[in-house]
């Protein structure tokens, strides 16, 4: 009964998701009324300052009147508050302008689209949509806007980044945060965000147990419910409409491998992983995991980390948790979540963790239709540059934050304070690492502050466990395609074959669902979708300049 509401709720959503895409596609590409058809809005700058390659341009801009700026973010939990905290205000003030920040989700996106009443900016997620594949219909290209008005841009744009998202007519359009370049992985100032955690309580009166195998897995979580029967032995990320940290994230974990003869392998299907799905649904039939953790949204997922409800948790996405993790942390000294090596490879493979990659998270555009694209790409260069960045990290220096001797960075004690013991009014009123539309990690590593303390050890942990997946990045077929169309039935059917064979009442069963899968991947073109998976990879290569 719990399985069919939440099949019956993802139906629905995926039939609107799909509405949303066909119409964006139309949108996009088509003509009339829509943004695409939209003069470009190309102001003039004569009288407020002249472009310097040396000098941001917000630092020339002569222009006395506020400008007001409407960025819709394509996320429903974005914070739309702006001025009001630390950072906000300070970007309000040294920019003059305003933001009005609006929210939604992909049906919403499509109707700006539709309607052609686009706002100024735009933030999106997935760089594989026909919104982002299409954007030179409806934004404005990042190389000329800086050229025209702001050519200091390119100081702080990483060039390596604007070559990957660089479309066919040789302008980048949108540019991401948390790129990471391989330059970045090299550094080594790029933290892991996947850990295997537990409570150190738990932990220390079990004996400090080994989990790697699944044998060992296995009795541990059994103690673990038999010695604290009020806690949930085993969770994970949210369902939702993927696989939570059960899917890709555990393969990273135990290391499956990215390719197979240079073409792509598909992971699902990885005797090593499959072990350890079956050795979750041991886990499962032991009772050790909740039916719940499957129905559970974000938000309850997050309540129950800051309460300090599960005693392990599969956990990706440790720096999105430090603020639970955190006030957990400093109610509950000595009870702490740590990382551990948690379940390892059975054929000896080491842990190849997953960043942000090149393609990064969110991706922000200029409509052809913004009031101020020179204020516009002002904001962007300033973002992105080391003012710009240090503000939306550590806030303004002697306000917030020093610069120690050795070229450390930490906060001031008061600040340190409501960072440690009250996490929801630290990112209330000063939002460091809350905005973050072109964060990078590299100004993270300048101090032990720039994380809550709580994740540090799961950082440490994670050191020398990442491996960029670059070649695997944008490989999907093109929306709009069969092939698309095949991969998400078959991405839905994988989702919900996964969360089944977790909960299999007996091997059997396991199995059976397991060759239900297989058989559903040959009647549903997946030999075509490895096919365009192979070209993309190698385009890929060619792009990186790998072999």
């Amino acid at each position: 009964m719990l399985m069919n509401k939440a099949f019956g709720k993802k139906g629905l959503t995926l039939i609107t998701a799909l509405m949303a895409v066909v119409l964006v596609v139309s949108g996009c590409g088509g003509s009339g009324g829509n943004s695409g058809s939209k003069k470009e809005n190309w102001v003039s700058i004569e009288d407020r300052y002249t472009p310097n390659a040396e000098t941001p341009a917000w630092q020339l801009d002569k222009k006395e009147e506020t400008t007001e700026l409407t960025w819709y973010v394509n996320a429903d939990w974005w914070n739309t508050d702006f001025g009001k905290d630390v950072v906000t205000k300070k970007i309000k003030e040294d920019l003059n302008i305003n933001i009005k920040f609006i929210t939604g989700d992909d049906t919403k996106l499509n109707t700006f689209f539709a309607g052609g009443d686009m706002p100024d900016l735009i933030t999106t997620f997935d760089s594989n949509s026909p919104v982002v594949q299409k954007a030179a219909t409806w934004a404005l290209p990042l190389n000329d806007l800086a050229e025209k008005y702001d050519p200091y841009f390119n100081k702080v744009a990483a060039q390596d980044t604007l070559n990957w998202f660089q479309l066919k007519d040789g302008k980048t359009y949108g540019y991401p945060n948390y790129s990471n370049t391989q330059e970045d992985y090299d550094s080594g100032n790029i933290p892991a965000k996947t850990a295997f955690i537990i409570r150190k309580d738990v932990y220390e009166a079990l004996g400090k147990p080994a989990m790697g195998t699944p044998e060992e897995f296995r009795t541990v979580l059994a103690d673990i419910k038999k010695q604290f029967p009020a806690l949930i032995p085993l969770g994970f990320n949210s369902i939702g409409e993927g696989t939570g940290s059960l899917g890709d994230v555990l393969q990273d974990f135990i290391g499956v491998p990215l390719e197979e003869n240079g073409g792509f392998y598909n992971r699902n299907l990885d005797e090593d992983y499959l072990t350890w799905v079956k050795a979750f649904n041991t886990v499962y039939r032991d009772g050790a995991i909740s039916d719940d953790s499957f129905a559970d949204d974000g938000t309850a997922f997050e309540e129950k980390v800051k309460a300090g409800k599960y005693a392990t948790i599969m956990l990706d996405g440790t720096p999105q948790q430090g603020g639970n993790l955190q006030s957990f942390y400093s109610n509950n000294k000595g009870k702490e979540y740590i990382a551990i090596d948690g379940p390892q490879s059975t054929a000896g493979r080491q842990p190849t963790l997953n960043q942000s990659g090149i393609t990064g998270w969110m991706i922000s555009f200029i409509t052809k239709n913004n009031a101020d694209p020179a204020k516009s790409i002002q904001l962007f260069t300033y973002l992105l540059s080391e003012e710009g960045q240090m503000l939306m990290n550590y806030g303004i220096e002697g306000e917030t934050y020093q610069v120690n001797a050795d070229g450390t960075v930490e906060f001031l004690p008061a600040v340190k304070d409501l960072q440690m013991n009250n996490p929801d009014t630290f990112k209330k009123d000063y939002r460091m690492g809350e905005f973050m539309f072109f964060g990078h990690d590299r100004h993270k590593a300048l101090s032990g502050d720039a994380f809550p303390d709580a994740i540090k050890q799961m950082q440490e942990w994670g050191k020398g466990k990442l491996t960029p997946h670059f070649i695997l990045e944008n490989i999907n077929p093109d929306q709009g395609t069969p092939e698309a169309r095949s991969l998400t039935a078959i991405n839905t059917k994988w989702n919900s074959t996964l969360v089944s064979m977790i909960r299999s009442k007996d091997d059997a069963a396991f199995d059976s669902l397991l060759n239900e899968y297989k058989k559903f991947l040959d009647d549903n073109n997946w030999d075509k979708i490895v096919e365009v998976r192979n070209e993309k990879m190698k385009a890929n290569k060619e792009k990186l300049g790998l072999k």
